[in-house]
């Protein structure tokens, strides 16, 4: 089982000097976080921001690894998440640091958050974890919706057929049925987020209310997290 230990201090993420914003949300599988992103984006677009949208495991050549890697079953929980670092690292060398030196607002759908939450509940090192993705730097606003999993459960049963296996956690062999163990897995990942949202800043959103509620809550904390940046593009 993961450790319990407290995080030092040190290995939290430095936040950044660059003149754009960044603002990312995080929550479990079903927690609706993608569709108040999507929400946030086109409301800052209308208000005339400058906005880049990326999302996690987004590099091509990575994210073919990875799957081929989810099919066969070969990946160990270090393997996993050294893989996931290094999608990261590219996604944030191509789509976060130029857009946020450029003076604009960035949006990622899951950040580095997600890995310390699943990769700790795979088996890694809590601490190692965060080493990893020191190079990070902190965002200006993250989003977590907190959704109860029986909650999860029935919005994505609603949505599909079948979970996605490794959503499920039928690699780490905890149930045999999909459904039980995603409840088993993504609660434990749920644990995680909880036991993050003090220490990173997160700014904590009831996802079981209706999505144009939420929606005025992630405005509300966005407008005022904005009110002293410029809008203008950055000359170089």
């Amino acid at each position: 089982m993961p450790n319990t230990q407290p995080i030092s201090p040190e290995l939290t993420l430095k936040p950044h000097d660059f003149p754009g914003r960044l603002i990312i949300v995080e929550g479990i599988d079903g927690s609706g976080k993608s569709t108040q992103i999507r929400l946030l984006q086109r409301w800052l677009e209308s208000m005339g921001y400058r906005v880049f949208f990326t999302e996690w495991n987004s590099a091509d050549l990575v994210k073919k690894t990875t799957k081929k890697g989810k099919k066969k079953r070969s990946l160990t929980p270090t393997t996993f998440s050294i893989l996931h670092a290094t999608d990261f690292a590219h996604r944030l060398v191509t789509n976060i640091l130029p857009p946020l030196k450029a003076g604009m607002v960035v949006l990622a759908d899951r950040y580095v958050y997600t890995a310390f939450a699943r990769d700790t509940v795979r088996g890694c090192d809590r601490e190692w974890v965060r080493k990893v993705y020191s190079f990070a730097p902190k965002p200006d606003i993250a989003y977590y919706f907190r959704v109860p999993i029986e909650v999860a459960v029935k919005r994505l049963t609603q949505s599909r057929q079948v979970l996605k296996d490794f959503e499920a956690g039928m690699d780490l062999n905890l149930h045999h049925d999909s459904i039980e163990s995603f409840r088993i897995f993504q609660g434990r990942i749920l644990d995680e987020y909880d036991r993050m949202s003090a220490a990173h800043d997160f700014s904590v959103v009831d996802a079981t209310a209706n999505i144009a509620d939420q929606q005025r809550i992630v405005r509300t904390v966005a407008s005022k997290k904005l009110a002293n940046y410029s809008r203008k593009p950055r000359i170089a």
